[in-house]
């Protein structure tokens, strides 16, 4: 079971979800929108191995955004969180969804040592003049929803990847979630990361919704292009969520990646 806690660092508060147990952790940075909480995905990820899901500075419970004036403050928050697990079980497993994702490539190509192997999903982090995305801060929702999921018709209304259940609650979240989300991701989410992609060492997994509309699938191959040795999958059915749209493929895909 994934329980929430709140840790400190340099007196700022960083909640995290944690659970499981083992040795080797598999650390998890959520998307632009929002941390998913206890979900399902996460909960029977820990059922075989330590989980930690932190929340970015700035969203829901964790503060620290107004110190965040680029991506390198942001990792070196993380190189910080990390170093404790880090020191006490080696390099952890390190998936970022959507905005983190850009988050964990950056951690793994500027400081390789805390990584060991890196999975994708769904990543922000790069800028194709071929194939541009969508502004997710101005697109009306209709459309985000349309973006977003495969099968919209079946999750939009549910919006399953929010931990914050109550309607004002989680127009509070997602407002300050969605400022936070903004200094990395607009007016384009690019800052650099493809000069920094070719240093990843981790062995690299990129996984992508094959409908994802906020980030079209050619760029999970250009992920995988600059990353020595990545792969990539595609999961059929899934739009940006495929965690939660396809929950099994995207376990076994993650399972098989990291056993």
């Amino acid at each position: 079971m994934m329980q929430a806690v709140i840790d400190t660092l340099n007196g700022t508060p960083v909640r995290a979800w944690k659970g499981g147990q083992g040795s080797r952790p598999l650390v998890y940075l959520h998307g632009f929108e929002q941390h998913p909480g206890a979900a399902a995905f996460l909960g029977k990820l820990a059922e075989t191995r330590p989980v930690l899901a932190p929340e970015h500075p700035g969203f829901g419970a964790s503060g620290g955004a107004s110190g965040m004036t680029g991506i390198l403050d942001l990792a070196l928050h993380y190189r910080q969180w990390l170093e404790p697990l880090v020191q006490a079980h080696g390099p952890v497993d390190l998936m970022g969804h959507s905005l983190g994702g850009m988050f964990a490539a950056e951690m793994a190509a500027i400081f390789p040592h805390l990584v060991h192997r890196l999975v994708l999903v769904d990543a922000y982090g790069l800028w194709l003049d071929d194939t541009p995305m969508p502004d997710p801060f101005v697109i009306p929702a209709p459309e985000l929803n349309a973006a977003k999921w495969a099968d919209p018709a079946k999750w939009a209304k549910s919006e399953p990847n929010s931990h914050d259940g109550a309607p004002a609650e989680y127009v509070f979240y997602r407002s300050a979630n969605l400022g936070a989300a903004s200094r990395f991701m607009w007016p384009i989410p690019d800052r650099g990361l493809a000069r920094r992609l070719p240093l990843i060492r981790a062995q690299t997994l990129v996984l992508h919704g094959a409908q994802d509309g906020l980030v079209p699938p050619v760029y999970a191959q250009a992920f995988a292009d600059a990353i020595p040795g990545a792969t990539v999958q595609l999961i059929d059915g899934a739009g940006h969520l495929p965690m939660i749209e396809q929950e099994d493929q995207f376990l076994a895909a993650v399972r098989s990646f990291l056993a």
